[in-house]
């Protein structure tokens, strides 16, 4: 599985991200509610929808297009409607229905009123995406690609060659766009950090341990330590050891705040 934070891959009996430290949220059964179903407008079909690929038609389109363009239509069709919910009855896009009105005298069951929660507080803007599907997309272009090139070259048919180096072509630049989304996905994780650690410093005087961050972002100390690692550059955070042994880092100008603003004051 992957870290839902910063997209590192999360081996099985890891509790924690080794690249962010964020805490791995173990999917949960969750209580069956009452929901509000729909009606397709073309067949009347009342209930929920199924793939778009679970239709024997698509399919059958699917396999069509994959033999009669080397695999390249087929994995573009895939692409691009693989997230599609359609009607089991006719296969018409879901996207289309609406909910039952009382012209046949059935009305949709209203849904259970969700539970009162308190605000919660202001968080980071969200994260941008991982590139993960580009990622995935691009090397399976480039697998299709290696295939097709050496099975032009066996059989002496240039064809496949050709079509392969497009396709080939086309998957390396595919997945080194998602590698560059991974990259400034990691990023993101790392200034929301540091903003996090800013002002956690503020609250706490200008002084902070490792296992201050540690405990108030919830990481490990491994991935606390690597933090304050990057942001010591020996001036604004700087490390020093205390007489009795102990590693902290200072932020001198979170110390000398007031100092500075009585100063502008007076």
């Amino acid at each position: 599985m992957r870290c839902s934070t910063c997209g590192e891959t999360i081996f099985d009996g890891e509790n924690r991200c080794p690249t962010c430290g964020a805490a791995v949220a173990r999917r949960r059964r969750a209580a069956v509610s009452q929901r509000t179903l729909r009606q397709c407008p073309r067949c009347g079909h009342r209930g929920d929808p199924i793939p778009y690929f679970q239709k024997p038609g698509h399919l059958g389109l699917l396999v069509g297009l994959s033999i009669f363009t080397y695999g390249i239509g087929g994995l573009i069709y895939y692409a691009s409607r693989r997230a599609y919910r359609v009607c089991p009855g006719c296969g018409f896009g879901w996207e289309h229905s609406r909910r039952p009105d009382d012209e046949d005298g059935w009305k949709a069951p209203a849904p259970a009123p969700a539970p009162r929660r308190a605000p919660a507080p202001p968080t980071e803007g969200p994260l941008p995406p991982s590139g993960i599907g580009r990622r995935v997309f691009g090397g399976a272009l480039a697998v299709l690609a290696t295939v097709m090139i050496t099975a032009g070259l066996a059989s002496g048919i240039y064809g496949p060659v050709v079509a392969g180096s497009l396709c080939g072509m086309g998957g390396s630049g595919l997945f080194l766009w998602g590698w560059k989304a991974l990259q400034e996905r990691r990023q993101s994780v790392i200034r929301t950090l540091n903003r996090k650690v800013l002002r956690l410093a503020t609250a706490r005087a200008g002084i902070l341990t490792v296992t201050d961050v540690a405990a108030e972002l919830n990481l490990t100390l491994p991935a606390a330590e690597k933090i304050m690692i990057g942001m010591d550059d020996g001036f604004r955070v700087r490390s020093e050891i205390s007489k009795e042994g102990v590693l902290y880092y200072e932020f001198p100008e979170v110390l000398h705040q007031r100092k500075l603003r009585a100063g502008d004051e007076s």
